[in-house]
């Protein structure tokens, strides 16, 4: 039985959300470039505060806020309305939104809850919940409420963060512990997931995906990659927000108890936590070295995202997806299954690592990726807050029933710690290799 052929249509470049992403992300990381953001226009940055959070302003950071506000209205605007869809409340509606990405980032800068890594993906994702399952979400909201645009905007950002040349710092070894490990515990998590706990495939996928690789991140892009329910990332997204918070406490104590050097402590703590933004703070837990090695292991890992989408898209296609006795599927449909804002990672990540770093030079790409990180950050808590906001309790209660999602994560991170473990101490050890220079 022949198959249809999908046809490419090219109205899909300004018509779909994930080439919008890329668009977004490109126009982001281009200014960042050139110096028109981090030179003319100075990202806004927070400060610390104990008691008072007004110290977290001063005026140059509220008319940063302001301006960035009033860029991203204007880009997401023509967005929205290019893909089709009503605008007429999306100003004031991203404004809410906008407000409260700002209050969960400045409750993540206070100084004892960011000890602790509580920092602004949870509080955004708390607070969303709360607004949607006390008082409900207005009609004229939801139009600013788009959690997967956001998210995606951010991974392609993302991309030009993960430089290739930084996985040379620790060779073969940084492969081994990050490539090696990682594929077999997504691998076994999935098939405990879907054959002893008899869960749902799109379910099972995003929450192994979350464990394995950096949490949230690889959570979105292989949920999009299988097109799993927006539930189904939901309970994948807050769970390892949860839990990455114990285990950013508990890794480096465990280093410290189990007595571990700091090269091995710090490549544990970087295969295991899920968050990167929560792996230097735990590294630093330990030392500085540990901090340095568990940061170029997160991002080693991190090089996976788009390799992982990319192989999950053609399996969903060719077998998972795939009606017995009709044709194998061409690679045309797995290009069209792929999700597109992966290949703006994947390019971000490519132009940042091969011929921004050559051209400018390692220092000057680094003050790039400082100003397009405020942005990354923006989108990313845009995100958190819009899947809140589109979350409901009772909806998400049927998934946990049985303990089903927090059975897998659990059994899934043990192996997950204790592989990951085992590798490190004989790449790292001494034992059977001798111990890179770092």
């Amino acid at each position: 039985m022949k198959r249809a052929k999908p046809v490419f249509d090219h109205s899909s470049l300004y018509k779909k959300e994930d080439w919008w992403a890329c668009w977004i992300g490109f126009i982001v990381l281009a200014l960042c470039a050139i110096g028109i953001i981090g030179g003319v226009y100075k990202p806004p940055k927070l400060s610390g505060w104990s008691a008072n959070p007004l110290i977290a302003f001063t005026g140059q950071t509220l008319l940063g806020y302001l301006i960035m506000y009033v860029g991203l209205v204007i880009i997401f605007l023509i967005a929205v309305r290019i893909m089709g869809e009503q605008i007429r409340t999306y100003a004031p509606a991203f404004i809410i939104v906008f407000a409260i990405a700002l209050l969960s980032d400045v409750i993540g800068h206070q100084t004892t809850l960011k000890v602790y890594g509580l920092s602004y993906p949870l509080w955004a994702l708390v607070i969303g919940l709360l607004i949607s399952n006390t008082i409900g979400v207005p009609g004229w909201l939801k139009v600013a409420v788009r959690p997967e645009l956001y998210i995606k905007c951010g991974l392609v950002v993302l991309g030009a963060e993960i430089l290739f040349t930084r996985i040379m710092a620790l060779g073969p070894y940084g492969l081994g512990i990050a490539w090696g490990v990682t594929p077999i515990v997504m691998y076994v998590m999935y098939l405990y997931g879907t054959r002893a706990l008899k869960m749902d495939k799109d379910l099972a996928l995003p929450i192994s995906a979350a464990a394995s690789v950096c949490g949230v991140s690889a959570a979105i892009a292989t949920g999009a990659a299988c097109k799993a329910k927006q539930d189904h990332i939901t309970i994948a997204v807050g769970q390892t927000l949860i839990f990455t918070v114990l285990m950013m406490v508990a890794m480096p104590a465990l280093c410290r108890l189990l007595g571990f050097n700091e090269l091995i402590s710090g490549a544990w703590i970087g295969g295991t936590v899920d968050s990167t933004g929560a792996v230097p703070a735990a590294g630093e837990m330990v030392g500085p070295l540990a901090m340095e090695a568990a940061v170029t292991i997160k991002m080693i890992q991190n090089i996976l995202i788009g390799i992982i989408a990319f192989v999950v898209a053609t399996i969903w296609v060719t077998r998972v997806e795939r009606v017995p006795g009709t044709a194998k599927p061409s690679a045309w449909e797995i290009w069209f299954r792929m999700p597109k804002f992966i290949v703006g990672f994947m390019i971000a990540s490519l132009v940042f690592s091969f011929v921004l770093n050559t051209i400018m030079g390692n220092g000057a790409v680094n003050g790039i990726l400082k100003s397009s990180k405020v942005f990354r950050t923006e989108f990313f808590s845009l995100a958190f807050v819009s899947i809140g906001l589109n979350s409901n309790f009772r909806e998400l209660g049927k998934y946990f029933k049985k303990g089903k999602p927090l059975n897998l994560y659990w059994v899934g991170q043990t192996f997950n710690i204790l592989l990951t473990l085992f590798i490190a101490w004989v790449l790292l050890g001494g034992v059977l290799f001798k111990v890179p220079a770092f």
